[in-house]
């Protein structure tokens, strides 16, 4: 499946809406025979059901799959929901405010989902990362109020908030430099402050910081985040965003704990250098 050709609606992520199906295992039996059928096929098919909904319950940390006497059970059917914190516009394109963004376009290039769907208040699209569906959105609402965008969004797909993960720029975290945390507080960010208020306060969603580095000399921090990268800066950013991309792909198959001890062993292009 190609990203071109993905075009669902939220009813995809509820397992409920797919239908169950049956060979016919005869081809002209008599009336008793049928009901016999029916009835131990309609108890055999409830039972089965019944055996998938608890199961399809205990979800792995990844929120993946897990498995069934009689094979791999579907993951948990809620969508993981991506944000990239930023504001909207080409004047703020490329600047340090916006490397949420650029990292949700990695992501999106990289798993071939379309960023393009325009709804609360955000350039969104829908697709896989694997076998987990997922949510890539982008507010468009400036920095300050993105929570705008995101509580609601949150509340229409009902997405938990362990599966909501944001991502956004961090000027105490060393220039391209990544930190994934299991939740926290707004750490003095405006776009991270308003995401908490409109999700009633809560806290406990993870959230994947992005060092931008410290303004030099006395430089006002409202100028330092607004400017550009300069080539080499973006060099190191673009390898930096390979490593979050890898990073989120392990989050949502293999769970928070190896995503965040590959964050924490990932050496940067200077390092490497």
């Amino acid at each position: 499946m190609t990203a071109s050709s993905i075009s669902f609606s939220s009813s995809l992520f509820h397992c409920g809406s797919r239908n169950l199906w049956f060979p016919l295992a005869y081809k002209t039996p008599q009336t008793s025979t049928i009901r016999r059928w029916k009835a131990t096929h309609l108890e055999s098919s409830q039972t089965k059901m019944t055996q998938f909904a608890n199961l399809s319950t205990l979800s792995s940390e990844a929120t993946g799959s897990t498995t069934s006497p009689e094979g791999p059970v579907l993951p948990n059917p809620k969508p993981w929901l991506i944000v990239g914190l930023g504001n909207p516009g080409k004047k703020y394109n490329g600047t340090r405010h916006n490397v949420g963004f650029d990292m949700v376009d990695k992501i999106a290039e990289a798993e071939g989902i379309s960023v393009h769907s325009a709804s609360f208040k955000a350039l969104f699209g829908k697709g896989f990362i694997g076998n987990i569906p997922v949510i890539l959105s982008k507010p468009q609402t400036f920095m300050n109020v993105s929570g705008e965008s995101v509580g609601p969004m949150v509340s229409f797909y009902k997405v938990p908030l362990r599966q909501v993960l944001l991502i956004y720029d961090d000027m105490d975290l060393p220039f391209a430099k990544l930190r994934l945390l299991p939740k926290g507080g707004h750490g003095g960010h405006n776009g991270m402050r308003s995401v908490i208020d409109h999700l009633k306060g809560s806290r406990e969603f993870p959230r994947l910081r992005i060092g931008i580095g410290r303004p030099p000399g006395k430089m006002d921090p409202v100028n330092f985040v607004l400017r550009p990268f300069n080539k080499q800066e973006r060099d190191e950013l673009d390898f930096t965003f390979q490593n979050g991309v890898e990073a989120v792909r392990i989050l949502l198959l293999e769970g928070f704990n190896k995503s965040a001890t590959f964050v924490n062993s990932a050496k940067s292009l200077e390092q490497l250098g």
